[in-house]
């Protein structure tokens, strides 16, 4: 297990920390390949985040691509998309000439076809990612990788790249990329905030089932290190 702590006194240093430190991860994959791929995750936690890194002009950013870790099975004109949540907090200023891969692909529910729509736009993903941004709820999952999710065994050891899930707490049915996708990246990184994540995660670093707390897979593969950035 390989987690390298970054802790910060406030939300807005994090914010700037995590900024700067995916920005040489997008810098340097443009550099060697002549583009990038961001892959980041919804939720509240990630405003700040977003907002410091769109403001980077020191990116190339008609280079990146950037697309979502997981998302709800809902139109980007819902509050509940993480892709409008992209669109408003990052994909602006600077960032506005990123490209952007939405992972919902229209219909009702994320059924067969819905998900080879998905899987046949992310096809066009150039390589591996440069940078990947997950979150943790309280429960423990990450992604969609939810505790009592239908595919939970699928989306943590599937090549993917994307499964459709649905859980009992996870709300609305979700699309996921596959955990061995997400960790095909230069650089993975666990963004949380607060006293009571700080404990889930020490929770789930405590030896038990992956099942009961999802993101155990993530903490326990030695495919690529772990980077939490935490704040109070």
């Amino acid at each position: 297990m390989s987690v390298e702590r970054h802790v910060f006194a406030t939300k807005d240093k994090l914010a700037e920390a995590l900024a700067e430190a995916v920005a040489e991860n997008l810098n340097t994959g443009i550099d060697q390949h002549g583009t990038a791929v961001l892959a980041v995750s919804g939720g509240s936690t990630p405003k700040r985040f977003f907002e410091a890194l769109s403001n980077r002009e020191d990116i190339d950013w008609e280079s990146v691509v950037v697309t979502l870790v997981d998302e709800r099975w809902v139109d980007e004109t819902s509050d509940r998309s993480n892709a409008k949540l992209v669109k408003e907090n990052l994909l602006k200023g600077p960032a506005a000439a990123a490209a952007f891969v939405p992972l919902f692909s229209g219909g009702e529910e994320p059924d067969d076809a819905g998900i080879a729509r998905t899987n046949a736009a992310l096809a066009d993903l150039p390589g591996g990612f440069d940078a990947v941004i997950l979150g943790m709820g309280n429960d423990g999952h990450t992604a969609s990788f939810f505790p009592g999710g239908d595919t939970l065994s699928d989306a943590l050891t599937g090549e993917g790249p994307a499964i459709a899930i649905r859980a009992p707490g996870a709300g609305e049915a979700r699309v996921t990329f596959t955990l061995p996708r997400l960790l095909a990246t230069r650089a993975l990184y666990l963004h949380i905030e607060g006293d009571e994540k700080a404990q889930v995660f020490d929770k789930a670093l405590e030896t038990g089932p992956v099942e009961d707390m999802p993101v155990r897979a993530v903490l326990s593969q030695s495919a690529v290190p772990v980077s939490l950035f935490w704040c109070p």
